[in-house]
């Protein structure tokens, strides 16, 4: 595993397409129980180059209900995005996830975590690319009906700052599925 994340560390694949130098961001480990798929690393964590060091994952770790030094424990969680480098800006906020990373590195990466109980997919990048045929009709119900794609899958919205609307119009988020991921979270951790 530590010569894969070297390897993936060193990529300059997206070279070409993005604003800034290659840095890809990863957290993982073989004994990593929850696996972590989110976009792409906002400007803040490219130049901090900790994973969901910024205000979603602020936010990320509220509704897990886990401290940093459990959330940056590469044995609890492997952190790992859609997009391993900052896309760039938009015009409605950050562009989309390079397309080459997941192809080109996540099956290596999982291969190697053989103790993965659990893979929370953040955003529909990670929903499109991992449920495939079973996305539902949108992220929103992806969320709602969380249970159809469990034991392997739990799928979330994106603990973004620009999401607090989304979550004000669905406030069955907040009311019953974080106590759920709660739940869940903290049996894989104790367990």
């Amino acid at each position: 595993m530590d010569k894969l994340l070297l390897e993936v560390r060193d990529c300059i694949v997206c070279k070409s397409f993005i604003p800034l130098s290659p840095k890809p961001i990863i957290q993982a480990s073989p004994y990593s129980k929850i696996l972590i798929i989110g976009q792409a690393p906002g400007l803040k964590v490219q130049n901090s180059g900790i994973p969901w060091d910024d205000e979603s994952g602020n936010e990320l770790r509220r509704w897990l209900n886990v401290s940093k030094e459990q959330f940056y424990n590469p044995d609890i969680f492997g952190l790992i995005p859609m997009g391993f480098c900052y896309p760039g800006k938009g015009a409605s906020g950050d562009l989309p996830p390079r397309p080459e990373c997941a192809p080109l590195w996540h099956k290596k990466i999982i291969d190697r975590m053989k103790d993965i109980r659990l893979t929370i997919l953040i955003g529909q990048y990670a929903q499109k690319y991992y449920l495939g045929n079973s996305f539902n009709v949108s992220l929103t119900e992806n969320v709602r009906n969380y249970k159809q794609y469990l034991p392997q899958f739990l799928p979330l919205v994106h603990p973004s700052p620009r999401n607090k609307i989304w979550q004000k119009r669905n406030l069955w988020f907040e009311e019953e599925i974080i106590p759920a991921l709660q739940y869940i979270i903290r049996e894989f951790i104790d367990g």
